[in-house]
């Protein structure tokens, strides 16, 4: 199987240190590597999104850990798939692994009609780094500051059910015609490319309701141009108090998303073995889980076992919801 291509003209490799930076830290001890050469994280997106935060923020501890030069690699394109189907193609002898989310290994398989890639068979779980939640946000013209007003409010202005949501086919889009059937409305579902335009329609008042990823719409909540009624995980989160779960809301629903590190089906056992021991052990390092936690991310620390049944759950949970929508690219 032949190697990736390598473009130097994109510069989209990024060596996270050198030299020094390779040395454990003091008093530390270091066993000899468990890689043969580099290994390369390979991110589906651009650079300055949290899913890049995650890759850089592991990499730089997994270099140390591993003793060998890890790479951070955006591979942009086709909404992730692009890089997913690259790294499906990795030849046995590359230390090749992706970074990979909902959208991209639950979600896309199923409503592309050839998503180029089956995350099943070509991809083995190798950990689970991160979670993340969403919120329901409505926009300054909008009238209500709970959920259940939000709610009373739509059923009321049925024409006014316009979710916006940062893509289509995300997981923001099923969660939104979750919401609709729940409040009994027909969702219209606006999407967008990026969370970017869908906070200034929202601010600026032309879409009157947005679910997006609760870190995103954080600052625009906290800076009073938005108001996040609701988030969906299981408790009320740390850094947002003020904002009540679902549930507490009286919408019996918990949903949250994450990235997890996969190897291609052709890595040997043993080598997915070694990556997979060393990313759980730097995620239950208590500096990296602060680092995570001080940029309002949740740090997991899962290896392959558990990221495999995580997996198992979640397809069982957003599998059904997705089907039944009917949505089709």
């Amino acid at each position: 199987m032949p190697s990736l291509p390598f473009d130097p003209d994109r510069r989209r490799a990024l060596a996270l240190a050198a030299g020094a930076a390779l040395l454990p830290a003091a008093g530390a001890v270091r066993a000899a590597p468990a890689l043969d050469g580099p290994l390369t994280l390979v991110v589906p997106y651009a650079p300055g999104g949290a899913t890049d935060r995650v890759a850089r923020l592991v990499g730089e501890r997994l270099q140390v850990r591993l003793g060998v030069n890890v790479i951070v690699d955006n591979r942009p394109g086709a909404g992730g798939r692009l890089a997913v189907q690259q790294v499906k193609r990795a030849s046995a002898e590359q230390n090749l692994v992706v970074l990979g989310n909902p959208a991209l290994m639950v979600v896309a398989p199923v409503v592309f009609k050839d998503a180029g890639y089956d995350p099943e068979k070509d991809f083995a779980p190798l950990a689970h780094v991160h979670d993340y939640e969403f919120g329901v946000a409505v926009g300054p013209g909008v009238p209500v500051r709970e959920f259940a007003h939000l709610v009373a409010w739509l059923k009321a202005n049925p024409a006014q059910a316009n979710f916006g949501v940062p893509a289509t086919g995300s997981l923001p889009h099923f969660f939104a015609l979750m919401i609709g059937e729940a409040v009994g409305v027909q969702a219209q579902i606006i999407g967008y490319k990026g969370s970017g335009p869908l906070a200034n329609d929202l601010i600026g008042g032309s879409l009157p309701v947005a679910i997006d990823t609760f870190e995103t719409l954080l600052p625009q909540h906290q800076g009073g141009r938005i108001r996040i009624l609701a988030v969906s995980s299981p408790q009320r989160l740390d850094y947002a108090k003020e904002v009540p779960t679902f549930r507490e809301a009286g919408f019996p629903v918990e949903a949250t998303g994450w990235n997890g590190f996969f190897a291609p089906a052709a890595m040997p056992a043993a080598k997915q073995k070694a990556i997979s021991d060393a990313i759980r052990a730097v995620m239950l390092e208590p500096e990296l889980q602060q680092r995570f936690r001080s940029t309002n991310m949740t740090p997991v620390a899962h290896g392959a076992a558990e990221t495999a049944k995580m997996l198992a759950a979640y397809r069982a949970q957003w599998l059904p919801v997705v089907k039944r929508s009917g949505f089709q690219p």
